[in-house]
């Protein structure tokens, strides 16, 4: 006859080796979904562009950032970290990404979304080169999975140049 304690082991056993399995196959089920997200980042004005005592470069931005995320949800999805950046070319570095605006979406109801906002962190350049620079916007999102893996990716949006000047 098995004491106590060795039925305890094998149904506590048997319980977690088929939670690993459950979420194995919660995760592997991600595999199939095929998300098309779309969205759109506009520049509506610059509210400054300024050289900083230092002699670094700043912008203000106010931005018109329009998505539907909602195809990154299914069963498995715990939240999604989406965030906007402004990517460009430097002489000392071949990509320069500045993080603009960042959220957290819970739920696939808050998925579809349209935001007028400035640019919540700083978008600053080491040094004086942002004066007539070509960027891009590129909307990075991050799926956090309830059990799995998780992934990214992100769509980019160019032909965005700053003043020539300072204003």
């Amino acid at each position: 006859m098995h004491s106590f304690g060795q039925r305890a082991n094998a149904i506590v056993t048997f319980s977690v080796t088929l939670l690993a399995v459950i979420c194995s196959l919660a995760s592997f089920s991600d595999n199939f979904n095929t998300p098309s997200p779309s969205a759109e980042v506009k520049v509506s004005n610059i509210n400054w562009f300024q050289k900083q005592r230092n002699g670094n470069d700043e912008v203000s931005l106010t931005l018109n950032i329009s998505a539907d995320l909602q195809s990154l949800f299914t069963w498995n999805t715990k939240q999604v970290f989406v965030f906007v950046a402004a990517e460009y070319e430097t002489p000392q570095n071949a990509l320069n990404q500045i993080s603009l605006w960042d959220a957290i979406i819970p739920a696939k109801e808050n998925a579809k979304f349209w935001i007028h906002t400035s640019n919540k962190y700083r978008f600053i350049d080491q040094g004086s080169s942002l004066r007539g620079k070509d960027y891009n916007l590129t909307l990075h999102w991050h799926v956090m999975p309830k059990t799995g893996k998780m992934f990214a990716d992100k769509i980019v949006m160019s032909g965005y140049q700053l003043p020539d000047e300072y204003k």
